[in-house]
């Protein structure tokens, strides 16, 4: 019989391509991978890695066999949340969330959580939506929480489980004594947006050139709070989501943006563990958290 834990380590090497990948995410040593991957194969009978370069790839039998574990992971899960329907006490979860969301959901669902279920224990990081919803594909954590900017659709991993939590609003952020109403105003302003590359970034763009100009961004920061702080200081605009501030922006003036557009915040699960009742009751308090963090929910 195939050993669970040797698939995951499969399944993982198919997700994150590498060794010291799967190790640094296992908390393993590259040498202890690469045994028990070897150890695998003998099990299996067939190669499941060939080289290539200093690293390993899957040979077309690895490709099955990671397949088959990935069904095999997913089919751990369903029975485990079964079992844990049958118990009182809920397992512990682990999510990662975007940092907006650990601002202006998180502290409302830890105290939901600890009047509804006391004896709960939830982990929480902070990451970047691609980031974790890849380690959520990954099994690096239980439940993630992530956006979608309008028109910026996100890549459907299979076997994830997307959930609405609601819409959040985003709208033109200003310094009090700016007088712009609007974003066609706003082509001679310093702007502050998130790096290249991320959803929000692309959509903040795409807005300023619809306005007709290109936005003048002298800063580029992952940290919406802090926008925010610049923008309240005079130094710059930008777009921000009501969820940032929930609906009480300090030192802030916000106008509409054309369309009054709206994000979606969603968790994700793997449809293995879907309905481990420990995360039911997560989603219910999240989404809560949410609705009265939200204005615009």
């Amino acid at each position: 019989m195939f050993d669970l834990r040797r698939l995951r380590l499969l399944h993982e090497l198919s997700t994150r391509g590498t060794l010291t990948a799967v190790a640094e995410a296992l908390s393993y040593s590259p040498s202890t991978v690469s045994q028990q991957l070897s150890q695998l194969e003998r099990e299996a009978g067939v190669p499941l890695l060939r080289p290539d370069g200093r690293r390993v790839r899957l040979t077309a039998q690895g490709e099955a066999l990671a397949a088959h574990a990935a069904r095999m992971l997913a089919a751990d899960e369903r029975a485990r949340a079964e079992l844990e329907r049958m118990r009182p006490s809920l397992s512990p979860v682990r999510i990662a969330v975007m940092q907006s969301a650990a601002h202006g959901i998180i502290p409302g669902a830890l105290s939901l959580l600890a009047a509804r279920e006391p004896d709960l224990r939830l982990e929480v990081v902070e990451l970047a939506p691609e980031e974790g919803l890849f380690e959520l594909a990954a099994y690096g954590f239980d439940l993630v929480v992530a956006e979608q900017y309008p028109g910026h659709t996100r890549e459907h991993r299979p076997g994830l489980v997307r959930r609405i939590l609601g819409h959040d609003a985003i709208r033109l952020a200003l310094p009090h004594g700016d007088t712009a109403r609007e974003l066609g105003q706003l082509d001679d302003r310093a702007w502050v947006m998130e790096p290249p590359g991320t959803a929000a970034r692309e959509w903040a763009t795409q807005q300023c050139r619809a306005a007709g100009f290109e936005p003048d961004v002298r800063f580029e920061l992952t940290d919406l709070t802090a926008h925010a702080r610049l923008v309240a200081a005079g130094h710059a605009v930008g777009m921000i989501p009501d969820l940032v501030h929930g609906g009480e922006p300090a030192g802030l003036r916000l106008a509409e943006l054309p369309g009054r557009p709206r994000r979606d915040v969603f968790t994700a699960v793997r449809s293995g563990s879907a309905e481990r009742p420990a995360l039911t009751v997560v989603q219910q308090a999240l989404r809560d958290a949410f609705d009265a963090a939200s204005p615009s929910a």
